[in-house]
């Protein structure tokens, strides 16, 4: 008899931890670090500009830097090249763009190495202006109807951006 009573009670334990549980951590304010997605989600902001109007319906993935292109701008377009190609199938939805932040014309061998690319010459730094951060050190990820909605760390993880992406992509109707 005891034994049954200790199995019973045993398995009310069990069956009642995962609720008081949930119940502690409620009460105590807890919120889990890791939301699920490597890059930072940002408050939805429309955009609007010439190099950003031409590319409305598709995922755009956004860099700005000098023409001159250092050895990390050409990573960060590398990146992006990369992480579209990883779409597979639904690559076709996603377009990127290069802010280019002076007038200078990027060095020929750059432009055959990330053709396909789109590249647009800012005229002032208002465009700039509406990116929060540092623009030049972060990859901005532009939804199709010309949303701001998330930017990737500096020097980020192509595979963790191919993950956002994927998972963007699958679940969204648009672009």
């Amino acid at each position: 008899m005891k034994i049954l009573r200790n199995k019973l009670l045993l398995i009310g334990a069990v069956c009642i931890a995962p609720v008081l549980a949930g119940w502690i951590l409620y009460l105590s304010d807890w919120t889990p670090r890791d939301s699920g997605n490597y890059g930072e989600l940002i408050a939805p902001r429309p955009l609007s500009g010439p190099g950003l109007d031409a590319l409305r319906g598709k995922w755009v993935l956004v860099a700005f830097d000098a023409a001159a292109c250092d050895a990390y701008c050409e990573k960060k377009l590398y990146f992006m090249r990369q992480v579209r190609k990883a779409q597979g199938k639904e690559l076709e939805r996603v377009e990127r763009l290069w802010m280019v932040t002076d007038g200078a014309a990027p060095r020929p061998e750059l432009l055959a190495a990330i053709e396909g690319t789109r590249i647009f010459h800012l005229k002032d730094s208002a465009p700039a202006g509406e990116f929060p951060g540092n623009p030049a050190q972060h990859i901005y990820l532009i939804d199709p109807l010309g949303n701001l909605m998330m930017r990737f760390p500096p020097d980020p993880d192509p595979s963790k951006m191919v993950k956002d992406l994927q998972r963007l992509l699958k679940y969204s109707k648009f672009g």
